[in-house]
């Protein structure tokens, strides 16, 4: 028997992620759980960091700002739990984003943006956390005009059940499906448990993974932890079991073939890289009016 369960456990995960401690700014220090060398996306899912939670001083706020960088070939999405992030793009847009909503650009054939934390009253009293992926493009999509949209938190379906509460950012999930256009299939869900409560996988899609941000969980006698992706295989039906009172990012998708990922540049082609190396070099890749 136990022999039997140890391989049904192994059978369910096809691997554990560690978050890496990594640095994007003098002030800013994130935990990065993709790109892993060994899982390089998890369905369209080519980049996750999970910055905070940062109490700063507001005078030092400043210090955290991302200044403005390049993108080709894929969207950024942010998502925060606490704090606000003021963000400027080579479009001409410039939003605040807060808790609950969703900034989602897409670079296309190639972007500049800044993230800043311009409001000291939201570094006063409370703590800033975000989590940002990056969502790579199909081929027919990784030369289209850039874009931004900012999705409100009352745009978003949320689901409840008892111990549950779940919000569906991008894509579909137990017949929910989120008002964020995507360029492919796949699942983008915050998902608070308390303790005890269970969750399952949605079955629609071919690649998911699990990631914990706060708190633990239990599957079949095993505790995850805080910073940990858990990416499944393609058959399994996971039980999750919140061994406190626990905030979980699933994620996933269909695949969309090898991508080449370099600083801030994702694509199909290693040559296309080489060029947006060359046009940031050059600027080429316009730089936000406001934000210079």
């Amino acid at each position: 028997m136990l022999l039997y369960i140890c391989c049904k456990h192994f059978a369910m995960l096809e691997i554990v992620i560690e978050s890496r401690k990594a640095s994007i700014g003098p002030g800013m220090e994130v935990q990065r759980i993709l790109p892993f060398r060994q899982r390089r996306m998890v369905g369209p899912f080519i980049f996750m960091d999970h910055a905070g939670p940062i109490n700063a001083p507001a005078p030092g706020s400043h210090k955290m700002d991302v200044l403005p960088h390049p993108h080709v070939g894929l969207s950024t999405v942010s998502y925060l739990f606490g704090g606000s992030v003021t963000h400027r793009d080579s479009t001409g847009v410039e939003q605040v984003i807060k808790p609950g909503e969703v900034n989602w650009m897409t670079a296309g054939k190639g972007i500049a943006h800044s993230e800043r934390f311009e409001d000291p009253a939201t570094l006063i009293g409370s703590e800033l956390e975000m989590i940002q992926t990056w969502v790579a493009l199909p081929e027919k999509d990784e030369e289209a005009t850039p874009t931004f949209h900012n999705y409100k938190e009352q745009q978003l379906p949320v689901f409840t059940d008892p111990g549950v509460w779940m919000r569906l950012i991008a894509g579909d999930a137990w017949g929910m499906k989120s008002a964020v256009a995507t360029s492919s299939p796949m699942l983008y869900l915050h998902a608070i448990l308390q303790k005890d409560a269970t969750i399952t996988l949605p079955k629609e899609h071919t690649e998911r993974g699990v990631y914990v941000a706060k708190g633990s969980i239990e599957l079949n006698g095993i505790i995850y932890i805080a910073g940990q992706l858990l990416v499944f295989t393609k058959t399994a039906e996971p039980v999750l079991i919140a061994k406190e009172n626990s905030t979980l990012m699933l994620l996933g998708g269909e695949p969309l073939g090898e991508r080449y990922i370099w600083w801030n540049f994702v694509s199909s082609r290693k040559e296309r890289i080489q060029q947006a190396k060359e046009d940031w070099k050059q600027g080429r890749i316009l730089l936000p009016p406001n934000d210079n």
